[in-house]
């Protein structure tokens, strides 16, 4: 299918208004397709002119134009001609559509646990042709009024609040204005808890078989709603305008969520079912918090392109963690922000795909796709904060008010945001625009023990970038020092430096976007000094300067291990535990440590993880992280059997099915894993979760017979879902030996583009990135993807997702040829 280009949407808009979109969906058809009926009633500025409708049917019933018949034949690569437009005009077009197993437009799930049936509308990014009949671009807003035919006994939900008007009817109020891609419905057996805050009904739902868990965290989950909508209008004065505020939690979700107006979608493995540590309720909080975010920034204001799609992601981001740190218990959220959302950031500024935060190339809507990544969100919210310092609080909130009231209900771009940040600041900001939003690359500081700090601009992306940061000195674990700097050029003279410190931490409170270079005594110091800092933001620096060091070679891994086993048993905050563990394991180690010595490295990082458990108090955060990185890494045949059989495990996670499959995972990886274990386990766990754990099981083992059943599933199974097709891709390289897995190198570029076939391409996006040769370290496995890369066959996204995990396998083998 054709994508919609810039172009072809701006003559459309000048062209046309959509006024109100009437769209009747029946759900009752059975499991493959469903009935959709779309009338559009718009106005033409230019009467007699053509235009044409998005449209991506299985089959189109009729099409009719201001009462005349069209042809349902016109439809010619998912668009539909109107000619001779009136100046006001109502097409009406009658078709069957299918659902999805890929996470976009109408995806249908059957629940294993119980065999009940769910549907939910996600028509990001360009999916909502295949829903209903529109114009498909974000600056052609309408209000909406959808009814609804489902199966009896099924719950609806979606934009406006849905009332039940006859058995398997239902009707949902008209709504605001809204983008195509913010329209949704959820329909299925779906079971709820409802609250209400200031004036706003709230509900958050998840399928029968998770209704356990969705009341154990639905008291949380309302307040942090309730917090961060009094966060939000505190901030900006203007209230929720889209009536209810629901929150589902669907299954085989694609994103994180999705900010739908009224209804927000969420991925269902969040209503954790086992044991679920601080940091992991502060992902969801921050979620939470991101979603409704959006509902001012991206939904009351939308961009008027995907080339602006910073005005919606990077202040969600920036929001979210104001609002969590500012709002909610989780006042330490910016830690995480630092160590999980800069660290996949600064990972796509190294790649060859980074790119501006604003005005991005975006030609088409497909190629959109491709820049929701850490540079829209973790990039631009730290870009935000340095414009909070360089503004003052004050004025950047008036500003971005006057800005959210002067587009509410439309569209919004780079130059009318900063025209209202000028108004308010009072002073030009082009160059400070030029600069951070729309030059690409990330900078390089460092500190030495003469206070001459540095900063190293990028050759490929020239940029005058002025960083307001601090800077500190740690000796024992204490602050000696803290100075706050403006590195405005390239060499800065930082005054009250003091030589002496043990460590010393450049951007110490993470304030600014930098990459970190260590000096080399406080490289040296690190083992022994850096659990010991006090300060947690500091340590996050630090953890991160060691991390983004091996991956440019600055540091190298043998380096970055001593310091993991030195530091980590001892880590004091949960979220960089787990996200420091979760690279040396996925990364670091499999990657950057050379093949004869991974085992060893493995074994050390084991030890460290059975330190840290048995130091820490039984039940705590820190045990239950150092439990699951122990699970993951041991190769302790003995304990590894116990816990699955339900012995000897850690407090609080008995009956704890999802520890129990990163045990049943780590057997599988070793070979110690049979069909009967893995299907004793399944059969214990029946749930969708149940389901993948054990295809990514299954995927892990080691055996030739094993890889070649995975990857079959994997590239040839039309029948599997996004969800099972990237348990299959985790799974398969988790586990095997590199001389049995350097065949798949090739069958990678030659099988996975194939999949297009049949998967919609944010979910092979996905599968792509998850089922890349990464454990393949090696020159021939540069060859075959540069080679795969320059295929005028691939879609754009998978080009993508291939060129960024071969950046990140190069970053490795330069680190083996430096650090060998």
């Amino acid at each position: 299918m054709a994508s919609l280009t810039r172009e072809e949407a701006r003559q459309r808009a000048q062209l046309i208004t959509v006024n109100r979109m009437e769209v009747d969906l029946d759900l009752d058809r059975g499991s493959e397709h469903f009935g959709s009926t779309t009338r559009i009633r718009f106005s033409c500025n230019v009467p007699g002119e053509s235009t044409f409708l998005d449209l991506r049917s299985v089959s189109t019933g009729s099409v009719t134009l201001n009462g005349g018949s069209i042809s349902p034949d016109a439809v010619v690569d998912g668009r539909l001609p109107l000619t001779g437009l009136a100046e006001d005009n109502l097409v009406e077009v009658v078709a069957t559509m299918a659902y999805s197993r890929d996470g976009q437009g109408l995806h249908r799930s059957t629940d294993p646990a119980d065999g009940e049936d769910y549907v939910y509308g996600h028509l990001f990014l360009d999916a909502a042709p295949t829903v209903f009949a529109c114009f498909d671009q974000p600056d052609l807003k309408a209000p909406y009024a959808v009814t609804v035919r489902a199966p009896q006994g099924s719950v609806v939900l979606g934009n406006g609040r849905a009332t039940q008007t006859s058995p398997g009817h239902w009707e949902l109020s008209e709504t605001l204005p809204l983008a195509t891609y913010f329209v949704t419905v959820c329909v299925g057996p779906y079971v709820s808890v409802h609250d209400e805050h200031d004036g706003i009904p709230l509900g958050i739902h998840a399928r029968r078989s998770l209704q356990r868990e969705l009341e154990h965290h639905a008291p949380q989950m309302f307040e942090v709603t309730k917090q961060s909508f009094d966060h939000y209008h505190r901030t900006f004065g203007i209230r929720y305008p889209f009536g209810d505020y629901d929150q589902v939690f669907v299954p085989e979700f694609n994103a994180g969520a999705m900010e739908n107006p009224g209804c927000v979608t969420f991925r269902d493995p969040m209503l954790y079912r086992g044991a679920a540590t601080r940091e992991q309720i502060l992902q969801r909080s921050n979620t939470i918090a991101h979603e409704m975010a959006h509902m001012w920034f991206g939904d009351l204001v939308t961009m008027r392109w995907w080339d602006d799609l910073w005005l919606n992601e990077s202040f969600a981001e920036f929001m979210a963690y104001t609002a969590t740190s500012a709002a909610t218990e989780f006042t330490d959220s910016w830690v995480e922000f630092g160590i999980a959302r800069k660290q996949w950031g600064y990972a796509a500024e190294r790649a060859p795909s980074t790119h501006p935060v604003a005005g991005s190339p975006a030609p088409d809507a497909q190629s959109a796709l491709e820049n929701f990544d850490g540079i829209s969100y973790a990039k631009g919210a730290s870009v935000l904060r340095q414009l909070v310092t360089h503004m003052g609080e004050a004025a950047f909130t008036s500003g971005v008010t006057a800005y959210l009231r002067s587009h509410e209900h439309g569209n919004g771009e780079l130059a009318e945001f900063l025209a209202a940040m000028e108004d308010a600041h009072g002073s030009p900001l082009g160059e400070w625009s030029r600069a951070w939003l729309e030059t690409a690359g990330v900078d390089v500081i460092a500190l030495d023990r003469d206070g001459m700090m540095t900063r190293t601009t990028p050759e490929a992306y020239p940029a005058d970038r002025p960083h307001s940061l601090d800077v500190a000195g740690f000796t024992d674990g204490a602050e000696a020092f803290r100075t706050t700097v403006t590195l405005d050029r390239p060499r800065v003279e930082v005054a009250g430096v003091a030589r002496d410190v043990t460590l010393l931490v450049p951007n110490a409170g993470d304030l600014t976007w930098a990459q970190v270079d260590l000096d080399d005594a406080t490289l040296a110091a690190l083992p022994a000094g850096l659990s010991r800092v006090t300060d947690p933001i500091a340590r996050g620096v630090l953890w991160g300067a060691v991390l983004t060091g091996v991956f440019r070679s600055s540091v190298g891994p043998r380096v970055a291990v001593d310091v993991f086993t030195a530091d980590w048993p001892h880590e004091g905050h949960d979220a960089l535990m787990s996200r420091v563990a979760l690279a040396f394991t996925d990364r670091v180690v499999p990657q950057f440590v050379p093949t004869a010595l991974v085992e060893s490295v493995d074994g050390r990082i084991a030890g460290a993880a059975l330190m840290a458990f048995q130091g820490a108090e039984p039940g705590s955060d820190r045990a239950i992280v150092a439990a699951r990185v122990l699970a993951s890494t041991t190769t302790d045949e003995d304990r590894l059997r116990a816990w699955v059989d339900g012995h000897n495990l850690p407090d609080g996670l008995q009956g704890d099915a999802d520890f129990r499959w990163i045990v049943v995972r780590t057997l599988a990886r070793l070979g110690l894993a049979d069909d009967a274990l893995i299907s004793r386990v399944e059969a214990d766990d029946t749930t969708l979760s149940g389901h993948l754990a054990a295809l990514a099981a299954r995927a892990a083992r080691p055996g030739i017979p094993d890889k070649q059943w995975a990857w079959s599933e994997l590239t040839q199974n039309r029948e599997r879902s996004n969800y099972e097709l990237n348990a299959l891709a985790t799974g398969f390289w988790s586990g095997g030996d590199v001389d049995n897995l350097r065949p798949y190198a090739a069958r990678y570029v030659s099988d996975i583009p194939h999949l297009a076939q049949w998967v919609g391409a944010d979910a092979l996006d996905h599968v792509a990135t998850l089922a890349f040769p990464a454990r393949v370290v090696e020159p021939e496995t540069v060859e075959l993807v540069r080679e795969a890369i320059a295929r005028p066959d691939l879609t754009a996204g998978v080009r993508r997702a291939m060129g960024d995990e071969l950046s990140k396998l190069e970053e490795a083998l330069r680190s083996r040829a430096r650090w060998a």
